[in-house]
């Protein structure tokens, strides 16, 4: 698929805007879901792109900055697997590859990240010569660029990308054999329940569990669309808050020892 110059102009935007918000995380444009879409309505591929980000959300929703070990870069990862996918032409079959590529993707990432941070340093001192001299609209500017450095960061491997054109990225991914292709879907499907179990490692007490267990078995119902299973979810939630404030307003513990504040009584347990 080839690009118009007002969708190239729409997807370098939309990566320049993922890449400040990997910093800023205000708006969460570098969230995969979101970077996704954006992309897919740039380019007239909401549906393949959707399903893509959705996809990346569940294995991005494992990576997390711990200490001084820094995640994976889910922004560039998202912007470049959804503009191959679009590039490819290939809709809905080639999200599977694309999924497979934004992995390494994601982890060469973390190279351009040290980069701009390791620049950044030098606009830190800029900043304080400034602040020394009183000049607090230099220190602003300095403060705007090296945001903009982190949208670069995106922007830059985007524009890349696309100046390579869909013949290419259509002819590489055409080329790859059926073990390969197949290789990386089972390894993405991998990395998506890895990136899952994290998660659920992280959340997992004995008071959530039963809400685990309910979510998968509903979600085994083809009939059930994500609007139902979004719907009892937040029907059950109610039931949860209506059931702990009863419990806690039957006087001292409830009898139970449950005080009506579910997130203290688990804090409590601790």
């Amino acid at each position: 698929m080839d690009l118009t110059i007002i969708q190239i102009i729409l997807v370098v935007i939309v990566a320049f805007l993922a890449g400040v918000e990997g910093i800023l995380d205000e708006f969460h444009f570098h969230q995969p879901i979101i970077a996704c879409t954006l992309i897919g309505l740039a380019t007239g591929q909401v549906v393949p792109c959707l399903i893509l980000g959705g996809t990346l959300q569940m294995i991005a929703l494992g990576w997390a900055n711990i200490g001084a070990a820094v995640a994976p870069d889910a922004a560039l990862a998202s912007v470049a697997s959804a503009i191959i996918l679009v590039l490819s032409g290939q809709g809905q079959d080639g999200i599977s590859s694309a999924i497979a590529i934004a992995v390494p993707l994601a982890v060469a990432g973390l190279l351009l990240t040290i980069i701009c941070r390791t620049i950044a340093t030098a606009f830190v001192h800029f900043m304080d010569a400034a602040a020394q001299d009183g000049n607090i609209r230099k220190v602003e500017f300095w403060h705007i660029m090296a945001i903009c450095l982190q949208g670069l960061r995106i922007a830059i491997p985007a524009i890349l990308i696309v100046a390579i054109g869909a013949g290419p990225v259509r002819n590489l991914l055409e080329s790859m054999p059926m073990w390969l292709t197949d290789g990386l879907a089972i390894g993405g499907g991998m990395v998506v329940a890895v990136g899952y179990a994290m998660v659920i490692n992280m959340m997992a007490t004995k008071e959530v569990w039963p809400f685990f267990a309910i979510g998968f078995v509903l979600a085994t119902v083809s009939q059930i669309t994500l609007i139902g299973l979004g719907a009892i979810g937040v029907a059950i939630a109610l039931i949860y808050l209506a059931l702990s404030k009863q419990g806690g307003s039957g006087g001292g513990n409830g009898g139970n020892g449950n005080t009506g504040d579910p997130i203290g009584d688990i804090i409590d347990s601790y």
